[in-house]
């Protein structure tokens, strides 16, 4: 799906005319060259895509905040910290090298959005960004807020003590309040 969309995505409505043997004449010269037989082939790569389905222990540990451009925000359901996670809407993606450069690159713009909004909503001290994957191979980005005197500050928020779940009116305000802080009105 992602290099699909990538390569054919922006040019859908012209490959879709191009395919039906309609007229060219209003394509741009660029579309105009692909010629009937790649739209047919770029429309067919289109079509067959594997939706984006999000890992089911990904679903079960976070809570929905908000979509960007290209990731899911979500709120790991563990107050201990506050911890957002972005997720990449892209099917069999299980490493950043995976990404098509431009989604790297957008990929890269949300995280610096949300570590901004992160660290200004909660006063953190230092924000942490990591890419593990050991446990659920879905490429995800994890953004952790720490402070000093924090559970187990200096050392990692993985692998610390028993997961301690959010209220769901709790979850939801801080959701919210993230949500405002990336995404202002």
């Amino acid at each position: 799906m992602t290099r699909a969309i990538a390569r054919w995505g922006c040019f859908l409505p012209d490959l879709t005319r191009l395919a039906s043997g309609s007229s060219t004449t209003n394509l741009p010269a660029s579309i105009s060259m692909i010629g009937v037989l790649n739209a047919r082939r770029a429309l067919l790569e289109i079509m067959t895509m594997r939706a984006f389905e999000l890992d089911p222990r990904l679903a079960a540990d976070t809570v929905a905040v908000g979509r960007l451009g290209l990731c899911e925000l979500r709120l790991m359901n563990d107050r201990r910290w506050p911890w957002v996670i972005l997720v990449p809407q892209r099917p069999d993606i299980t490493e950043f090298h995976d990404l098509t450069p431009l989604d790297q690159t957008m990929l890269t713009f949300e995280m610096g959005l949300v570590a901004k909004a992160l660290k200004a909503s909660t006063g953190a001290g230092k924000i942490n960004i990591g890419t593990l994957g050991n446990v659920v191979p879905m490429f995800h980005l994890h953004i952790v807020a720490r402070s000093a005197g924090d559970p187990n500050w200096p050392g990692p928020v993985w692998g610390f003590g028993a997961r301690q779940a959010y209220a769901d009116e709790d979850a939801e305000r801080f959701g919210e309040q993230i949500r405002q802080a990336v995404l202002p009105a």
